[in-house]
């Protein structure tokens, strides 16, 4: 199915709006760019600009007004309902190349959609995309089999180990955990023990 057809309004009412089948909520979207927003400003890494890559229903984006109230923030998404409907730039993370960098690239629950080829490029997009934090959450093998709640969590995807994710991501980026990646370009002093091997 092509993405435009897949990611209708009847994928989004399932997977986001109705509380008894949703995959997570606004508040917790909230609490992660909490937990982004204080890691960065850990890190002393201001954040001016955001792109968020598979933007959805915009839930970072009203997380962000309140993390960074005086940053720009653009949303980029494949489904045309969405876009129709939210106004955001029609894009996919493989290929999105709008001529700049952001402090801050969010790609949240988008990879395991591309079929491996794909996903290697947005990967590599990203790198290019990114001038400074990366936060990323992709569904994995091991946590289709251990981690997610399998009833609410959508499992027609490309599951892939982890180790295919973090040898394409060392390239560009230094692991900080919980998501949370630095684009190794950076003026970002991160301690040994602070980044993932």
């Amino acid at each position: 199915m092509a993405p435009t057809e897949r990611f209708d309004a009847a994928y989004y009412r399932r997977f986001y709006r109705d509380p008894r089948t949703r995959v997570t909520t606004p508040a917790q979207v909230q609490r992660l760019a909490a937990f982004v927003a204080a890691y960065l400003r850990h890190l002393r890494w201001p954040v001016g600009s955001i792109l968020d890559l598979g933007c959805g229903l915009g839930w970072w984006r009203s997380a962000a007004r309140r993390c960074w109230p005086k940053s720009s923030y653009q949303g980029v998404e494949i489904s045309d309902h969405l876009c129709r409907t939210h106004g955001w730039t029609h894009g996919s993370a493989a290929d999105f190349a709008p001529g700049r960098r952001f402090d801050l690239v969010v790609c949240q629950g988008v990879l395991q959609y591309l079929p491996d080829r794909a996903a290697a490029r947005a990967l590599a997009n990203l790198g290019r995309l990114c001038r400074g934090a990366l936060y990323l959450e992709a569904l994995t093998t091991a946590d289709w089999r251990r981690n997610c709640d399998r009833s609410v969590t959508d499992g027609a995807v490309h599951l892939r180990p982890a180790a295919w994710y973090r040898r394409r991501l060392q390239v560009a980026f230094r692991n900080c955990g919980g998501g949370l990646f630095v684009h190794r370009q950076a003026a970002v002093a991160t301690y040994e023990l602070e980044t993932l091997a």
